[in-house]
């Protein structure tokens, strides 16, 4: 067994690093669409999705959220939008290996369709039941609400990468069911049917081990941090090191990115 401490931008790469060859994923870059909804852990997908498929070296992070949790020193919305949006690039949306440059999921929801793969990260992680959750601030349920009928309508596959720092205790729908009840301030929580794929997932995929979460935290920017231990052959072991020390040093989500 072999233990390793995993930073929240870690986990991001990891996620990320772990999707970019998904099966469906790369299916549909060849033959239909794929929509990478902006958010924190997407970005570090967008990266490795568009390096993995050889589509684009010039995508950048930057502001590529629109909601986005933030310490209260900082400022943001009721909506928890930063109060200049102009910088946002739109989602990255990829059709028959083209990016889409400047596009949202909104210009292109309409005319996906069976085979074609959504990605939305979440904010909360239900780890026993593998389900997630998302907080909702936009009066129209944001972009998973714009995603909905093409999800449930005309069976285009959600994948929701969320990491183990967001994973919360009980059952998610039954948590939605008091926090969306009339009279209720704050956000509200959606909880969505999709693959689920987190830092566990991940590294079962990149290296055949398997992954158990067995503590938490830490301080100094270890702040959320996830102790993961990982029991394979000394094979798959070995890979995992290999893997660890790619992440390991991943710096933190940068302030400039504000």
């Amino acid at each position: 067994m072999k233990q390793f401490l995993i930073t929240p931008s870690a986990s991001k790469r990891l996620i990320a690093i772990g999707l970019a060859n998904h099966p469906c994923i790369r299916t549909a870059i060849k033959n239909g669409t794929v929509v990478i909804v902006a958010g924190t852990t997407n970005g570090y997908l967008a990266e490795e999705v568009l390096k993995a498929h050889n589509i684009a070296d010039d995508f950048s992070r930057k502001r590529f959220f629109r909601g986005i949790i933030l310490p209260p020193t900082k400022t943001v919305t009721a909506e928890g939008r930063l109060a200049n949006e102009s910088k946002f690039p739109g989602d990255v949306i990829i059709t028959k290996g083209v990016w889409q440059k400047g596009k949202t999921i909104a210009d292109v929801v309409d005319t996906l369709r069976e085979g074609d793969v959504i990605l939305k990260g979440a904010n909360a992680l239900d780890l026993t039941r593998k389900q997630a959750a998302i907080l909702i601030g936009h009066p129209k349920a944001g972009t998973i609400g714009l995603a909905l009928p093409a999800i449930v309508g005309r069976r285009v596959k959600l994948i929701i990468p969320v990491g183990l720092e967001k994973r919360v205790n009980g059952d998610l729908n039954a948590l939605a069911e008091k926090i969306n009840a009339p009279g209720v301030g704050g956000y509200r929580l959606m909880p969505v049917s999709g693959e689920v794929f987190t830092e566990l997932d991940a590294i079962k995929v990149l290296t055949g081990a398997t992954a158990e979460l067995i503590a938490a935290g830490g301080v100094c920017g270890a702040e959320g941090s996830v102790w993961l231990a990982v029991t394979g052959t000394e094979e798959q072991e070995g890979y995992a090191e290999k893997l660890y020390s790619h992440i390991s040093c991943e710096p933190a989500f940068a302030t400039d990115y504000l």
